[in-house]
């Protein structure tokens, strides 16, 4: 929990710094890059460390992505300007993407499947709590000490998680894991006869920098799409069509390794790749709530950006809860009709908000995030505790990255439909060029307006945010679509310590 805690927290205590950080540092032009440069990392390490994990151990790479995340927050740190400062968040962002991955492959490996909701929900509250806590301790740090300390704090609590894996961690599955390897790698079967010799198991470092490359394109593409440049330009025509290009490599290379690191298997076996699908689709909707939410917030409602945190932070707490809950529904019913139930829920909560009033009151988007966050507990950590069971330890880590990797690419894939869809519908609400940002900021003092004019573009922004969740209820739609028509009615699941299915 306490290194989860490190690349949880690092995603929300930053945003509320940026202005002392670009008063000290300069480079306001590129300071989005600050959070860009930390996914791009984060999202394409991801299916790396699962193969690593894979092949050499949990504990090693979450020991590596510790001391990386560290070393990159005394970097940033240290920043003497902006470039510096984004290169070193590109590095805490290498350690951000182990730490996500392992430590959830970790929980499934160290609980049985009775107790994983339970361990997954606890998980889920320090995402929680860094979602309502991040915001205020980087004001306050950047307030009243120096934006430095955001990145210094991060050393004792990295220090502690450190010391407690490193002397704590036992991998229960390790050691038969380990010898099954040491067959491969020696020609001796486990039981002791001869065997043919096999070839050493390498790691398919060619492979891992395709996917990297790739992923870097296709998702510097995508957050930068439409924000630093237009859709139809050069850059990102030419981003998306190197992308296209890295990708018929990546499939290539990696058809050929003899241990790629991203087998085909992922996409083969039909429970893995319903679930990546699925939760791809729940990266897609989840950036209705966590990006439009809250400027809905502050320039419908009115409200200061600490009750508008509020207003989001709901869902940050009945999700963990419904999580720990689901394992009473989903023993009963099954992993796939539990994550249908409630994704049929968050569809209809996500088809309520366009038929909220206008303007409205703070408790009934309040309300909707709450039952929201209820029904996407229903849905992601059936599928998360499901998938992981259906595999044994040498391929959970892979299986557990792909999943996380597809709802990454989701997130991305969203915040670039939606951001165009909204604007879209800004341009043809006010006439000319829609920019989401620049109408927000102009809300932030409507006294400067004229109050018919402040009311127009407040219901302007009110339009473009409905749309924004009508087509997060379409991503919903395409979860359950993917359920009902790739996920099988039972999941293959194996018996603890069997390697038997039940």
């Amino acid at each position: 929990m306490l290194g989860m805690g490190l690349a949880a927290i690092d995603g929300t205590i930053v945003s509320t710094a940026v202005p002392q950080i670009v008063g000290d540092l300069g480079g306001l032009s590129v300071f989005s890059w600050l959070f860009s440069g930390y996914l791009l990392a984060v999202t394409v390490t991801l299916p790396v460390y699962g193969k690593l994990s894979d092949t050499f151990g949990r504990k090693p790479v979450l020991v590596a992505g510790v001391v990386l995340f560290l070393v990159g927050s005394l970097l940033c740190a240290a920043a003497w300007d902006m470039a510096s400062l984004i290169a070193f968040r590109v590095v805490q962002g290498l350690g951000g993407g182990a730490l996500q991955g392992t430590v959830q492959t970790i929980a499934a490996d160290l609980y049985p499947l009775k107790e994983r909701p339970k361990i997954q929900a606890r998980l889920s509250s320090v995402w929680a709590a860094s979602a309502v806590a991040g915001p205020a301790a980087g004001g306050l740090l950047a307030g009243y000490a120096d934006w430095r300390w955001i990145f210094l704090i991060n050393l004792p609590v990295g220090l502690v998680a450190l010391w407690l894996i490193c002397r704590y961690l036992v991998e229960p599955g390790r050691a038969g894991a380990g010898v099954r390897a040491g067959a491969r790698k020696t020609g001796v079967r486990a039981g002791g006869g001869k065997t043919e010799p096999r070839a050493r198991v390498c790691i398919d470092w060619a492979g891992a920098l395709c996917v990297f490359a790739t992923g870097a394109l296709l998702l510097t593409a995508l957050v930068q799409g439409g924000v630093a440049w237009p859709w139809l330009s050069a850059p990102s025509l030419g981003l998306l069509g190197g992308a296209a290009v890295l990708g018929a490599v990546t499939v290539l290379v990696e058809r050929r390794a003899a241990e790629p690191i991203i087998p085909g298997w992922v996409w083969r076996r039909r429970t893995i790749a319903a679930v990546n699908l699925a939760l791809g689709a729940l990266g897609l909707l989840m950036v209705a709530p966590t990006v439009f939410l809250p400027t809905y917030a502050q320039s419908v409602l009115g409200l200061g950006p600490i009750a508008a945190g509020f207003v989001l932070s709901v869902m940050t707490l009945s999700w963990p809860l419904s999580a720990a809950l689901s394992n009473r529904v989903y023993t009963r019913i099954g992993f796939r009709l539990t994550a249908i139930l409630g994704m049929s829920g968050a569809l209809l909560v996500l088809l309520a908000f366009p038929l909220l009033p206008f303007p409205g009151e703070p408790w009934q988007p309040a309300l909707l995030m709450l039952l929201l966050g209820a029904a996407l507990g229903l849905f992601q950590l059936p599928l998360m505790v499901g998938v992981q069971s259906t595999v044994p330890y040498e391929e959970r880590g892979t299986t557990t990255a792909s999943v996380l990797f597809c709802r990454q690419v989701g997130q991305s894939v969203g915040a670039a439909v939606f951001g165009a869809v909204a604007n879209g519908v800004l341009a043809a609400r006010l006439g000319g060029d829609g920019d989401l940002d620049a109408l927000a900021r102009s809300l932030d003092s409507p006294e400067s307006l004229p109050p018919a004019t402040t009311d127009t573009l407040r219901r302007a922004v009110d339009a473009a945010v409905d749309y924004v969740y009508l087509g997060a209820a379409g991503a919903a739609a395409l979860a359950l679509l993917v359920l009902l028509t790739l996920a099988p009615r039972r999941f293959p699941v194996l018996g603890e310590g069997t390697g038997r299915e039940d």
